[in-house]
């Protein structure tokens, strides 16, 4: 392997200090274009890279922000990481990013391994299996900047971006008693996260303003995971009253359920209307094409993004704004029309 390339051996190319190499390499002003020229030149031919770790050290600053989601393979997940990329890369930051895959001891290895790599700020978005929050002190305790967004935190001194997610399930625990559903199951995913438990609040709402009694069979906490789905279908099918709605908590689940439910013969929207959450691509390709709450993920990601790097900036102070909400908006399609 080839040696590095170091100040050292341009300045005793060019017959120069190394003072003089790193000034010209970092376009100080006291160095003149000529000799300028000629360290670029040579540290272009010899094949020289910056240092931009050890310069970092020296500057306190990194330019590069850390992210925990819970898994990259979620398409809202991906289009909030796209959001907070656009953002960082437009203000020549970089980002470092890492999946809990819904573990907490996977969630805190991912927070210690982002502190020692030196980033400016955290953006994290909680496993569903996490609940002790101790990993993060290590940030804030450092007063690095710390924001959770869509699975959040209510953490002093630390900001959240989400959507109003009991409104959410309001509105569509409302759209679908609205098509005229008296016995609407709710499938949801863990309580351990308020965005669930919230969107189960918004529905158990929409049921009290419209006079619709709420028993336990009509709640189904899971994992959301769509490999589950038959533990799902058997609730269903052992509801001792018929299901005629259901609000799902995710797109995914909500287009699993569809495609097994036709396969037992159910009509959909004839006999159980379907609406899920979030807005995936998926929604609108299945047959029929699924009702949903649009959750703004790369709207989320910008305004992430925008936001720490303001703050770190000196901008603005996130410390006065705890809670960013975005608004949502309810999609109608072909699962829930009458």
């Amino acid at each position: 392997m080839s040696q590095k390339v170091t100040i050292y051996d341009l300045a005793k190319q060019l017959k120069v200090s190394p003072g003089t190499v790193s000034r010209s390499l970092n376009d100080h002003a006291s160095i003149s274009k000529k000799t300028k020229d000629k360290v670029l030149a040579l540290a272009n031919e010899m094949g020289y890279r910056t240092n931009k770790f050890a310069a970092n050290l020296r500057n306190q600053k990194s330019n590069t922000l850390g992210v925990i989601v819970p898994k990259l393979n979620s398409y809202f997940m991906s289009t909030v990481l796209a959001g907070i990329e656009s953002a960082a890369s437009s203000e020549g930051y970089n980002l470092i990013i890492s999946q809990s895959l819904e573990s907490e001891a996977k969630e805190i290895s991912n927070t210690k391994a982002l502190l020692d790599s030196g980033v400016d700020a955290l953006l994290v978005s909680l496993a569903y299996e996490t609940t002790n929050y101790d990993h993060f002190n290590m940030f804030t305790n450092r007063k690095i900047p710390l924001l959770f967004f869509d699975r959040v935190l209510d953490l002093n001194n630390c900001t959240t971006i989400l959507i109003n997610n009991e409104a959410a399930g309001f509105d569509a625990t409302e759209h679908l008693i609205k098509q005229d559903c008296k016995n609407i199951l709710h499938i949801s995913g863990s309580f351990t996260r308020t965005v669930y438990r919230d969107r189960y609040l918004g529905f158990k709402k929409a049921l009290e303003k419209y006079n619709l009694p709420f028993s336990q069979e009509q709640l189904l906490e899971t994992d959301l995971d769509p490999t589950k789905i038959e533990d799902v279908i058997q609730h269903i099918l052992k509801s001792p009253n018929k299901i005629d709605g259901i609000f799902v908590a995710n797109d995914t689940m909500a287009v699993k359920c569809v495609k097994e439910l036709q396969k037992l013969n159910y009509k959909i929207p004839e006999d159980i209307k379907v609406i899920g959450f979030n807005n995936n691509p998926i929604s609108e390709i299945i047959n029929p094409s699924l009702s949903t709450i649009n959750y703004p993920g790369y709207e989320m990601g910008i305004l992430a993004g925008q936001s720490i790097i303001n703050h770190l900036n000196g901008n603005i102070n996130l410390q006065s704004a705890n809670s960013i909400i975005l608004k949502h908006k309810l999609i109608i399609r072909e699962s829930t029309l009458k």
